[in-house]
């Protein structure tokens, strides 16, 4: 089984597919953001929280210790954490199907060229791109009612008060930056170059195969 990758290529596969689970992994997990309220831990990423207040009897609040995403997409705190559920989302999603088809490379001859290997890392920059313009659009959704309930009633804008950012934010960052730097740069040596017997073979082949294809088809 002959790859289609170059050494540096195969690396590039190997960094393609750690970033992309790495970023994929940190947008589902609700620990972006840490706080406490009523006494009792708090964390959220941009659609799914765990610990929650709810009306209990005689009114009062209580925490439901439990993690879960919101019940709708517009339930979702702000507007800002709206947009950084789909621009991330789209970043993570573009980051997985490079990795994936650089795995495939690995095991497939003639998939990946040295042309295609930088077309995708080109996708790689726009991906990493995306979840970073995602993590810079979080903070804008400090100033919320809900976030405020959590931090102290002194959170805004870029502005925690007593919350903190968790792993799983700087997780994606960092999963993003290492697609848009490194594995974007190795992109660039990732495939082989075609060989000329290899290449010549390769239109033969097809050539005979349209060939006995037209001859089926003038055929009585």
């Amino acid at each position: 089984m002959r790859s289609s990758l170059t050494l540096l290529g195969t690396l590039w596969a190997f960094l393609s597919l750690v970033t992309a689970v790495a970023s994929s992994t940190s947008y589902f997990l609700p620990y972006w953001l840490f706080g406490s309220q009523l006494g009792k831990p708090v964390s959220f990423s941009t659609f799914r929280r765990c610990n929650y207040p709810v009306r209990g009897e005689g009114q009062s609040l209580i925490m439901v210790e439990e993690c879960g995403r919101y019940a709708s997409f517009n339930a979702i705190p702000s507007l800002a954490w709206q947009m950084c559920t789909v621009v991330t989302g789209a970043g993570c999603a573009l980051l997985l199907l490079v990795a994936l088809t650089a795995v495939l490379g690995c095991c497939m001859e003639e998939l990946i060229s040295r042309m295609m290997g930088r077309c995708m890392g080109a996708a790689q920059f726009v991906g990493g791109l995306l979840i970073s313009s995602g993590c810079a659009l979080y903070p804008l959704g400090w100033n919320s009612p809900e976030i405020m309930q959590t931090c102290g009633n002194v959170s805004n804008q870029f502005q925690l008060g007593t919350c903190r950012l968790g792993w799983a934010y700087y997780c994606a960052g960092g999963g993003a930056a290492a697609a848009m730097l490194i594995c974007t740069w190795l992109s660039c040596f990732a495939g082989r170059h075609p060989k000329p017997v290899m290449l010549v073979e390769s239109i033969m082949r097809n050539t005979n195969s349209y060939a006995m294809e037209l001859d089926h088809c003038l055929k009585p």
